[in-house]
């Protein structure tokens, strides 16, 4: 019998490495499917999280063979681009949290085309789908017990964990704001019958969400400080918006405005809101029609996608300063700390492909 484990992985494995994945049948690495008929794409996405997972702690990547039957033989399905494009958006649809690591490619095996998904073990486990953790081991695939879940909070490699995951050491977990945790944060980030079924502790939840170290140590975050912590600027101080409005089309000239917006990501975002609603002049116009038309300065749709943007992607390492929104008369300014991340730069920026995470 063939152990899976015996082939090893570097940039990228070769036919023969595959197919001797593929002749080894099902097991904690090894998903086939033959088409991506009925259930399947939510089956395989459960796949990828629970190879993202690692349970097992193979430390090596899992495969997906999509085209082939239970018995590694060709299924004769078409790799055609929509079929890979298909199975490249199954990792970035929002499903998956964090974003696994993946990549997909068409593959001649055996003499046949096949697609094949090879997914990365995450470096922040838990990997969630829908809310749910899926985990494996051997052929079979599951949901993750309470002790489970435990395991892949312990595993998380803090050295690799983003900015976010690192211990704000001056915040308590009693600076936390439970109430809005357990009735705002929780019912949205998960599935209702996953907290119906749940009977962690409170630090428990608080690991498992990343807003804390671990349940053994009750540090929280940066992510906790800023999602829970009310007084967040005393702990972080670039959580905040400096707001302008400007006489004139310089930043030299008088301000007409100006206040200092703080609070939690969503504090912050709906006391922008308000300030841009009281400085957006609207026009009527009486004349021109049969009714009259309203029209606003600035489209507000537009507006609230820029500041959010700039208030959900800034970076807080190594930096201080807030987010800048200067209104002028003649145009609006947002400044938000941080650059293109990863393989992302200035020249590739808005391609497509490009992205990073």
């Amino acid at each position: 019998m063939i152990d899976p484990g015996d082939v090893r992985y570097s940039s990228r494995m070769s036919d023969a490495e595959l197919e001797k994945l593929l002749n080894a049948g099902e097991s904690g690495r090894i998903e086939r499917k033959e088409s991506l008929a009925g259930d399947v794409p939510n089956k395989l996405r459960q796949a990828i999280c629970a190879f993202s997972n690692d349970l097992p702690r193979h430390e090596l990547p899992g495969i997906a063979f999509v085209g082939v039957r239970d018995d590694g033989s060709s299924a004769s399905l078409q790799i055609t681009d929509d079929v890979l494009a298909q199975l490249a958006s199954l990792k970035d649809d929002g499903n998956i949290v964090p974003p696994p690591s993946m990549t997909v490619e068409k593959r001649r095996l055996r003499g046949a085309d096949v697609a094949v998904l090879t997914v990365l073990p995450s470096d922040s486990p838990p990997v969630r789908y829908r809310g749910e953790i899926w985990i494996r081991t051997g052929p079979r695939r599951g949901r993750a017990t309470a002790p489970d879940e435990r395991i892949l909070n312990e595993r998380r490699r803090s050295g690799n964990a983003p900015f976010d995951l690192s211990a704000v050491r001056a915040v308590r977990v009693t600076d936390l704001d439970r109430r809005s945790f357990e009735s705002e944060y929780l019912p949205s980030a998960f599935a209702r019958e996953v907290l119906d079924a749940n009977e962690r502790s409170y630090e428990q939840r608080l690991a498992a969400t990343k807003m804390v170290v671990s349940d053994g140590e009750p540090t929280p975050t940066v992510l906790g400080a800023l999602v829970l912590c009310p007084r967040t600027r005393d702990f972080i101080p670039g959580a905040c918006i400096q707001f302008l409005r400007i006489a004139g089309d310089d930043l030299s000239d008088p301000i007409r405005h100006e206040q200092l917006i703080d609070g939690t990501p969503g504090d912050m975002a709906r006391r922008l809101d308000e300030k841009v609603a009281a400085h957006n002049s609207m026009t009527v116009d009486l004349v021109s029609g049969a009714v009259e038309r309203r029209r606003s300065s600035y489209p507000i749709a537009a507006i609230q996608k820029l500041a959010r943007n700039s208030v959900m992607h800034r970076t807080y390492e190594a930096t201080n300063a807030p987010i800048r929104f200067t209104w002028y008369d003649d145009r609006i300014e947002l400044t938000s700390p941080g650059g293109p991340f990863g393989s992302v730069n200035a020249k590739n920026f808005g391609s497509p492909g490009v992205t990073d995470y």
